[in-house]
């Protein structure tokens, strides 16, 4: 398996957007560019927000497409072929409507479970889905047509909590990740509840 070299965020851009759970997967990348005391600046070749950052021994390409999110899979092509990196060079944060906040859970392919971010990036890459994914529990409203309203709407103060916990998680087990130890990260993220 590849190492990972880049981390990119889905979300939305625009102030309208920065709170929303849509946008939990910027919310990593962000966190991510704090701690290695980086920021992230607008990249017009890769549609995005993008830095450099250095996470222990590892170089790390962190990116924030700007698209919107039914779009990311051409900021994600972007940075791909200028780096020439291939999909398991790549850990795509997300938003999942299937975890509850506070939980987070690593994956590596499959399809994209209705999320458009993901749905556009698998497109963009060539129908490839062995990307690896940070998904980020944000909880379902229980009812199919509450969906849109619901990820676009803001979380509680204790779902907010609860999901940036979620994040720090995500954080503590970056650098077995980085090192190529799925089974020690995954083992670590899932157990926490």
């Amino acid at each position: 398996m590849s190492q990972v070299t880049a981390i990119i965020g889905l979300g939305n851009p625009g102030a309208e957007y920065d709170a929303t759970r849509h946008n939990a997967g910027f919310w990593l990348v962000d966190a991510i560019a704090r701690s290695a005391n980086t920021e992230l600046r607008p990249e017009k070749k890769f549609l995005g927000l993008y830095a450099k950052a250095r996470v222990g021994d590892h170089e790390l390409h962190l990116l924030n497409p700007t698209t919107f999110m039914n779009r990311s899979g051409a900021a994600v092509a972007a940075l791909t072929q200028f780096f020439k990196l291939t999909p398991d060079n790549l850990l795509v944060a997300h938003d999942e409507l299937d975890l509850p906040p506070g939980q987070a859970r690593y994956k590596t392919g499959g399809g994209h479970g209705g999320h458009n971010g993901l749905r556009d990036i698998i497109s963009a890459l060539g129908n490839q889905k062995q990307f690896h994914r940070a998904r980020i529990g944000i909880g379902h409203p229980g009812e199919a047509h509450q969906v849109v309203n619901y990820v676009l709407g803001r979380p509680g103060k204790a779902e907010r909590e609860a999901i940036e916990s979620a994040l720090d998680e995500c954080q503590a087990t970056l650098p077995l990740v980085l090192s190529g130890d799925w089974a020690k990260a995954m083992n670590r993220l899932h157990s926490v509840k």
